[in-house]
């Protein structure tokens, strides 16, 4: 090859190695804004609306972050907030509709009416703010704060943890099911160094704090408070809220201290703070985003699950026995009996007394008791089963007349993969049980793959096929619109979408 020819190939390969460095440059913005309805009642701690704006050549990407239960159907954000949020966007600031991802922590605080001209208002902050940034991610472990709410019991059925009734016996429990231990973690720092945004991930329930104590971000806005106050600089923390459907706070039926998220909050800030640190973050991040639409199909056995908790009622409440006894004679016949089992009517020279006809009217006065104590106790049994049954019967119910009400036998969810250098998340607007991010994270193959429900939307519950078909009726498996099926369609085309990163 001549010596000109060659040095202009060489040429060529430069001028393409430049162009490539120039198109891969990331860069970033980010805003946030209090969303707090202070009317509403005390407040504990803030609410945020916060907006990461990313974008890269022609690719424009908006993650916004809502401290809200979630978006749409429940809570005070409504149906219409997403379209509404993407049409502004697109006229105002030109964002492509379907590159703005917008996920609900999942707290229960209560947010401002006018929310979507506050999270309009962050997203075009955040874009006005655009930096070049470098980009570095990581995970680590965080197993103090979470536990599984459902407990699997020794007839093979599932029942849930929840404020709205009691627990089990425990003698009746033999497992429970997994967490997600895993914290994700991304950081965009700007070229010198100091960090613009630390995204985080991490599935459980934000319901630590509870409604007495007034409006919360809970332990989401707890750890993003400390991670923001230790990185100063005005970077900000975006909690991206994993599958954490059936996963509560650690100790969350305890009884016997107030409610907390706060310490929760800060051993997850920690957490996240410590990850962060060990990233080292690199130029030229790959930034892309793909997003689809899928059928799920409506559950069309919710009639005969209904018929069966009806069923299962009506048995209950002819298995209530008759008893001697009410509430405040109860009780302290049950301590004598846990006191003294040998003598709880009386002392023990009663018992011990000459005469065999006030031994034995005694005697008898204890079997009596131990009957109608034993009565009382089962008769509390059926009281608290028949709780459980009445309050997922009733979302059972709701669901039925949803999907009857439906247009058509399926329902449409929104998936998103979005890709952020090494950092890869495929969302879903439902709530998650833990399994399924287990199942996707493991079968995608990458360390750095992270699952989000509560995305794009709102679709209630979205657990196992197990746990959809349980026999206990569970929240998971009656607060739910979709048929068994759902879950192999959507894990299929999420693991898709991840590979196709």
């Amino acid at each position: 090859m001549p010596a000109m020819l060659r040095s202009f190939c060489f040429l060529l390969v430069v001028m393409n190695a430049a162009s490539a460095l120039h198109a891969a440059e990331l860069r970033a913005g980010v805003a946030r804004v209090d969303i707090t309805d202070r009317t509403a009642g005390p407040v504990n701690d803030p609410l945020f609306a916060k907006a990461l704006v990313l974008k890269s050549d022609e690719t424009t990407a908006v993650l916004i972050t809502i401290d809200a239960v979630a978006i749409g159907e429940i809570g005070r954000i409504k149906n219409e907030f997403l379209p509404r949020v993407r049409k502004r966007l697109e006229l105002e600031t030109g964002i492509t509709p379907a590159n703005v991802v917008i996920n609900a922590s999942h707290c229960h605080g209560i947010v401002r009416a006018d929310l979507e001209d506050l999270v309009i208002k962050a997203v075009k902050e955040a874009a006005q703010g655009l930096v070049p940034v470098r980009s570095g991610t990581a995970t680590s472990s965080e197993s103090r704060i979470s536990e599984n709410r459902r407990l699997k019991m020794k007839d093979g059925s599932e029942i849930d943890m929840r404020r709205a009734y009691s627990l089990p016996r425990d003698n009746e429990i033999a497992a429970v099911g997994p967490i997600d231990p895993q914290v994700g973690v991304l950081r965009l720092d700007r070229l010198d160094g100091q960090p613009l945004a630390v995204l985080y991930t991490f599935a459980c329930h934000p319901i630590m704090n509870p409604p007495s104590k007034g409006n919360s971000a809970d332990y989401p806005g707890f750890a993003s408070k400390a991670i923001e106050e230790s990185l100063g600089g005005g970077a900000v923390a975006f909690f991206v809220q994993g599958c954490g459907g059936d996963i509560n706070p650690v100790r969350y039926k305890e009884v016997t201290r107030p409610a907390d998220a706060e310490p929760l909050g800060n051993m997850l800030g920690l957490c996240v703070l410590r990850t962060s640190r060990q990233i080292a973050t690199t130029p030229n991040s790959k930034l892309a985003i793909k997003n689809e639409t899928i059928s799920l199909p409506r559950g069309a056995d919710l009639e005969k699950r209904i018929a069966c908790i009806e069923a299962e009622q009506v048995q209950l409440v002819a298995a209530l026995k008759p008893t001697n006894i009410n509430f405040k004679s109860f009780l302290p016949l049950l301590i004598q009996e846990k006191l003294a089992p040998d003598f709880p009517s009386h002392h023990a020279q009663s018992y011990l007394h000459d005469q065999m006809l006030k031994r034995e009217a005694l005697a008898q006065l204890d079997a009596d008791n131990r009957q109608s104590v034993q009565a009382y106790l089962e008769n509390i049994d059926v009281m608290e089963r028949m709780t459980r049954l009445n309050t997922n019967l009733a979302l059972l119910k709701m669901h039925l007349a949803q999907n009857k009400a439906a247009a058509k036998p399926t329902i449409d969810a929104e998936i998103t993969a979005l890709c952020i250098g090494d950092f890869k998340l495929v969302t879903f607007p439902g709530e998650l049980t833990v399994q399924v991010g287990l199942n996707i994270k493991k079968a995608a193959g990458e360390p750095n793959a992270f699952v989000a429900g509560y995305t794009n939307g709102y679709i209630y519950y979205t657990p196992t096929v197990e746990q959809r078909n349980n026999t206990g009726f569970a929240q998971e498996d009656c607060d739910c619109i979709v048929a068994p099926e759902w879950q192999h369609v959507f894990e299929s085309k999420a693991i898709a979408l991840l590979k196709s990163l």
